[in-house]
């Protein structure tokens, strides 16, 4: 672990060792000694987007390809943190994209939802940043993002509602279209 981690660790863990006692606990009592430091790192890892580059990562696996339509890859299951309530939020979104001679490769579309779901983030962003990032790195006639979510500070805090969901849309060139945006919906539903 580089020095930089570390030091990022043991500043978080202070905070929420305090943030235990402000709540009225023993943050040295047996079950809570080392929750400081986990919970720290678990924060840094669940926010790791911040140092990831959707960019290259998406570059690295661009290819020639003459064909295909309209690429979608469905259900990329995702998980983030509310940056309202910092409580998770977790779903599945779906990427349409329409190739202009080139694709890329299909994993790095999940990279891609993870790069921007691994930040403090509202839903409505998550799903316009993966659209609009995969439009400027790849060379394109459109790309359509889905994202379908439930949020925990919906279903444990506020009006506890268990069965909300929320599903937001968002697309760009060709798919304002919107012939092409049931096409990609239909695709959804098989």
């Amino acid at each position: 672990m580089n020095d930089n981690r570390q030091q990022k660790i043991d500043n978080i863990a202070g905070h929420i060792k305090a943030i235990i006692e402000l709540l009225g606990e023993d943050p040295n009592r047996e079950g809570l000694v080392r929750t400081p430091v986990r919970a720290a790192k678990a924060l840094l890892d669940n926010t790791c987007g911040y140092e990831q580059d959707a960019d290259g990562i998406l570059r690295s696996a661009i290819f020639t390809h003459p064909g295909s339509q309209m690429v979608v890859v469905k259900g990329i299951e995702f998980y983030s943190l509310c940056e309202h309530h910092v409580l998770p939020f977790f779903g599945t979104i779906s990427i349409g994209y329409i190739p202009r001679g080139t694709i890329v490769g299909l994993s790095k579309l999940a990279r891609l939802v993870e790069v921007y779901a691994r930040r403090l983030q509202v839903q409505e962003r998550l799903t316009a940043e993966v659209c609009d990032q995969l439009w400027r790195s790849l060379d394109c006639d459109g790309v359509i993002v889905v994202c379908n979510a439930q949020h925990l500070c919906m279903k444990m805090r506020g009006v506890e509602k268990q069965n909300a969901s929320t599903t937001t849309i968002h697309y760009c060139g060709k798919f304002e279209d919107i012939k092409l945006r049931e096409e990609f919906l239909s695709m959804l539903k098989q």
